[in-house]
Parts: C-alpha cells; sequence; structure tokens
C-alpha cells in the first residue's frame, strides 16, 4: 500500500491530532442513502448509498483489530516468582487491550460484498517496530489482508426490524452502503483461562447456586487451599464483564479512526446479539451462522462457535473439558504461543523471556478441567451462567450525509475531515 497510490486523505489521517479525536467523537448516524420517515428530523437523502472503499475498510477493520506488535507480557506474580507470570493466550498485541492477555476474540465484519472474519488472534507481531517505538501503517494493513477469510457473498442477514434491530435503530443498522464490524469473544475459553489464572493464584471454584464444594477438589488440597474459594456465578460475571470491555475497547478504537477519516458511523449495541450469532431459531436470518443448542434450565439459546472459523474452547468442539484446557495450555505453551521458548518477542533474549514461565503441570491441568466438567455437567454447557460465545458492541462506518447536518444542526456538527472526505478521499466522484 505505497502511499502515493493512496488518496490525500490518507495523509490527513495520518496528521489528525488523538485530542480532537477524543472530543471530535460523536455517533453521527445519517449516511448517504439513508431515510427518517418521520418525526422532528424526517428527512430523505438525495444521494445513492456510497460504499467505503477497500482502502477505508481495511483501515476501519484495522482499527478495530489489528495486530500491533508483540505484547510486553505481565512480569511478575508474588506466588510464583521468579518464574515469569504466565496468563497470557496469546503473543501478538492488538488495537485493543484485553484482561492477562487472555485475547480470546475475533474480529467479524460484513458489508454489501460479504461477511468476513479477521483471523489474527494468534497472528505474530504484523511488523518490527522502529526504534522510537513506531509501526509502518502499510506493513499493518498488508499484515491484516492476509488474515482476512471471507465466509460468504452477500451482506450477514438479520433483518433492520425489531426484534432483530432494536426500534431506534432499524432505519439505519447493516443498511446497503454500510460497513458493520462485529468482535466476538470466546467466553468459554475465557472462563477457561480464569479458572487456570485462579489457581496460580491460590483459588478453586464453588458451586453457589447448588451451595456445595466441586466434589473431588479436595484430591487437590496439597496443590491449593481448596477452601479459598470464588463462586461460579462471580468468576463468570467477571469474566463476562472482562470480555466486554475487551469488544467495546476495539470498537471504540474504530470510532476514533472515524474521526481521523472523515467517516460517519458509531459503537452501539442496537441489534439482538443471539440473531447476530446465527440462533435466533427463525429460518433465513442467519447472522454469522454459529452453531448453537437450547435447553429448558437456560433462559437463552447458547452459541457455542463456527466450524473452522472460531470455535468455543467447550463442547460440542472438544469431547470434554479435559481437551479444551488441553487446548489452551497449547495456545499457550505450543508452538507460536506467548510462553514457547521459540517465539520471537521484543526482549533482547526473547527466548530467555519466553522461557522463564512455568509450564502447567499435568496435576495443575487436571484440576482446571475437574472444575470445568463439573461446570458442564451440572449446567449442560460451559460456561454455566453466561453465554459461551458472546457479543456486545458493534461498530457502523459509512459515509456521511452532510446535507442533512447542514439543514438540522448548527455549525460544528462535523469535523473538517467529514467536511472534506468526497474530496480528498473520492476527489474521482
Amino acid at each position: 500500500m505505497a502511499t502515493h497510490n493512496v488518496p490525500p486523505g490518507f495523509q490527513d489521517m495520518m496528521h489528525f491530532g488523538l485530542v480532537e479525536a477524543l472530543l471530535g467523537r460523536r455517533s453521527r448516524r445519517f449516511f448517504m442513502g439513508a431515510e427518517i420517515p418521520d418525526g422532528v428530523l424526517a428527512y430523505t437523502s438525495k444521494h445513492k448509498p456510497m460504499p467505503l472503499s477497500e482502502l477505508e475498510k481495511l483501515l476501519v477493520v484495522t482499527a478495530c483489530g489489528g495486530n500491533t506488535g508483540w505484547h510486553h507480557m505481565i512480569y511478575r506474580a508474588q506466588r510464583y516468582a521468579p518464574h515469569l507470570s504466565n496468563y497470557a493466550g496469546a503473543a501478538g498485541g492488538r488495537t485493543f487491550p484485553s484482561a492477562a492477555g487472555f485475547h480470546t476474540s475475533k474480529t467479524f465484519f460484513t458489508d454489501d460484498t460479504g461477511v468476513y472474519v479477521l483471523d489474527n488472534r494468534d497472528a505474530p507481531a504484523a511488523a518490527d517496530k522502529f526504534e522510537d517505538g513506531s509501526l509502518e501503517l502499510d506493513a499493518v494493513v498488508d499484515a491484516l489482508k492476509s488474515h482476512v477469510r471471507k465466509l460468504r457473498d452477500g451482506r450477514m442477514t438479520v433483518p433492520p426490524e425489531v426484534p432483530y434491530v432494536e426500534a431506534h435503530n432499524t432505519w439505519v443498522a447493516n443498511r446497503e452502503g454500510t460497513l458493520l464490524v462485529i468482535p466476538v469473544a470466546d467466553l468459554a475459553q475465557h472462563v477457561l483461562l480464569s479458572l487456570c489464572y485462579m489457581l496460580q493464584n491460590g483459588l478453586v471454584l464453588t458451586d453457589d447456586i447448588n451451595k456445595r464444594p466441586i466434589p473431588g477438589i479436595e484430591k487437590y488440597k496439597h496443590l491449593v487451599d481448596i477452601n479459598n474459594t470464588w463462586s461460579i456465578t462471580f468468576v463468570e460475571q467477571l469474566s463476562l464483564a472482562e470480555v466486554t470491555a475487551e469488544l467495546s475497547t476495539s470498537c471504540y478504537a474504530g470510532a476514533l479512526m472515524l474521526q481521523a477519516m472523515g467517516l460517519g458511523g458509531w459503537m452501539y449495541d442496537g441489534i439482538d446479539l443471539f440473531s447476530v450469532l446465527g440462533a435466533s431459531g427463525v429460518p433465513g436470518i442467519d447472522g454469522l451462522g454459529f452453531r448453537y443448542d437450547t435447553d429448558a434450565r437456560w433462559p437463552y439459546p447458547n452459541p457455542t462457535g463456527l466450524a473452522g472459523v472460531m470455535e468455543g474452547f467447550c463442547p460440542p468442539h472438544y469431547p470434554d473439558m479435559r481437551a479444551a484446557v488441553e487446548a489452551v495450555c497449547n495456545r499457550k505453551f505450543g508452538e507460536g504461543g506467548p510462553f514457547n521458548a521459540s517465539t520471537p518477542g521484543p526482549w533482547k533474549d526473547a527466548a530467555k523471556v519466553r522461557g522463564a514461565a512455568e509450564v502447567h503441570s499435568e496435576e495443575f491441568r487436571e484440576c482446571v478441567a475437574l472444575q470445568a466438567q463439573y461446570v458442564y455437567d451440572t449446567f449442560g454447557k460451559f460456561p454455566g451462567t453466561v453465554p459461551s460465545m458472546f457479543l456486545l458492541t458493534y461498530l457502523q462506518a459509512h459515509h456521511l450525509d452532510l446535507d442533512f447536518y447542514d439543514k438540522f444542526y448548527k455549525p460544528g456538527a462535523y469535523l473538517s475531515t467529514h467536511a472534506n472526505h468526497m474530496k480528498r478521499w473520492h476527489p474521482e466522484v
């Protein structure tokens, strides 16, 4: 992506200030081709819908989920010093943070051309950083392109109507000409990593719903104080909150990029998450097409994954929770993992740093699996009280219809980047 082949708006974006992006961020919903049919802001766009260019789309997706090089890890934990803290699930960093470096999410997106996934969760660093710590955006975007996979043609099939879309979003959400970015978290894997974290820090689960300890946990009393417990509901709600922060920060990074590029759009949660994941239960409304199960014990369907794309670390994608625990450990300690001495890194002696982490022992893995299998057997799914796969926030990007804002708003409703977007990014139009 040589800069001489990009529109002048690209350089405007590169020099746009962070403070201006922060203070100028607004939800700007009215796009070219949109219509508000009634009410005080009734308006029909005089323009046809205008999809984002390939470059614009890649830049927005890069902001939401691009690889930013090797992350720096968590250095020390008092309980098992001098070993390196071994919480993380991935070696590469992304544009958004993740609790303890778990990084269980993947970024999906859809527009008029199709449904896509950015499969870079376990990717190595996109590029080496310069001495001043900076990265070349060209290299980051090019690396991202190599990890984009098209899943199918055509826009994601979730109709813009109630109950699939909140009433206030039916006129604008996922419409023709728009880009919708959908970060999805593997909450099952996140909870497994949380159980590993707990055991490393002297904690085990207790079942606060059925008022009993985990049967068989006493076998590991030499490994951990089995009376030092966190409840199932607390651990799962905490994990849900942690992945929500991860997904929301991803969308917020994208929202700041919209200001720099002069695109309209906003981050929101006004589309039914189960419909987007494919669990609407209505034929033809397939969303992303994840498989799901239902059970009379559960208040909602439970999506578990998309075969060959994003499979949850739980049955039926693994035969049991012991196998899922092994998969988590392989992600952490296997080839390309954050605690594999052969994985490159940002340190002068990466092998020494990565190799300083203690590999989870067989007994450790069995203890984690015992707790996880109990949850699965007791509640019929893992995690027991929250979905196996979760999403909350979306980022929509589109070309703003300035006529609408000029008609209804005082000056200042949009930034100079929006005012000049068409001239700087699409001079041919």
